[in-house]
């Protein structure tokens, strides 16, 4: 079943259990994909799961400026949407477990120079489509690289 095909399922039992954070999260996930969809032709896995992550980053940040300005109530509802879209996303890797893919990585590719970091993060990435975040795998490749 695709992405797109189990959050239509998943919407319809948040819908009839009335899971108001769930279907409003997976609501606004599915319009996002159908314009996508449409903007492109089509859509391939890799494509879905880059506008999941952008949609749980959204709320992120909102979570946090709701926090900011005292505004629990909302924040706490971002946050509930933030669980009900993160199913969808695959394991993300831990630091200990990211480091030591991408330095396997950075030795089976011959990368050991600083200018060479963004091989390293292109590859990784590549590599753990949807496990891997790119602010860690900066991180992480430059501590390796210097």
């Amino acid at each position: 079943m695709s992405l797109h095909d189990q959050i239509m399922a998943d919407l319809k039992i948040a819908m009839k259990a009335k899971d108001v954070a769930t279907r409003d999260a997976l609501r606004m996930l599915k319009t996002s994909l159908t314009e996508a969809e449409l903007a492109k032709g089509s859509l391939d896995e890799a494509a879905a799961l880059d506008i999941v992550k952008k949609a749980v980053k959204t709320r992120q940040e909102s979570a946090a400026q709701y926090d900011e300005a005292g505004r629990t109530d909302l924040a706490e509802k971002e946050r509930a949407e933030i669980v009900a879209l993160e199913k969808y996303l695959p394991k993300q890797l831990s630091e200990a477990e990211a480091r030591s893919a991408m330095e396997s990585l950075a030795t089976k590719l011959g990368i050991t120079e600083k200018k060479q970091m963004g091989q390293l993060i292109k590859a990784a990435k590549e590599e753990f489509p949807g496990q891997l975040d790119g602010k860690l795998a900066a991180k992480i490749a430059g501590s390796l690289l210097s």
